[in-house]
């Protein structure tokens, strides 16, 4: 009788670790595998996948969300010699980053390709204090919002887990 609970119960451990190990695993494959210097992506050339030789701009800063990853890169494009250029914000799921030299560190290089148009460009929101403050507070509340959703699923598998262990105690007593 004893031998069949503990048995019961290390199903349901096993039942409640495997659940979690594949939420876990499930978000490692969607993690950038590469290691990237932001140093030497500074001053990278932009291009646009429609016109992959002609340069549309710079790297001008790389944006970190609250878990250090990046969330968008700030380009300068349109001016001559930093005279009427802009500051557009690219979000991380418009621009490819392409290596070259990735085995030698003194001649590491790289481009942005941004997939959309010049016109798409021009509509990307300006680099200001404006839209600083917006996407602080947007990030912020996003952040807060997934932490409350990790809390809300341990919570759930920890309930199922102990649904299981009930249900597994009542069936030996039975």
């Amino acid at each position: 009788m004893r031998h069949s609970m503990h048995r019961m119960t290390q199903t349901a451990i096993l039942i409640g670790g495997l659940s979690l190990t594949g939420a876990a695993l499930a978000q490692s494959e969607t993690q950038p595998q590469g290691l990237y210097s932001a140093d030497e992506l500074m001053d990278a050339d932009v291009f646009l996948a429609e016109t992959p030789n002609e340069d549309v701009g710079d790297v001008e800063d790389v944006l970190l969300g609250e878990d250090m990853s990046v969330q968008a890169l700030v380009i300068e494009t349109g001016g001559v010699l930093d005279l009427g250029d802009t500051h557009r914000v690219v979000d991380r799921d418009n621009f490819t980053l392409e290596t070259q030299n990735a085995d030698d560190l003194d001649d590491l290089d790289y481009s942005v390709t941004l997939d959309m148009t010049r016109d798409d460009v021009a509509k990307l929101p300006e680099y200001d204090n404006d839209w600083w403050q917006d996407a602080k507070g947007q990030a912020r509340q996003a952040w807060k919002e997934t932490k409350q959703g990790a809390e809300s699923a341990w919570q759930s598998t920890k309930s199922a887990t102990a649904d299981l262990l009930d249900d597994a105690s009542d069936a030996i007593s039975d």
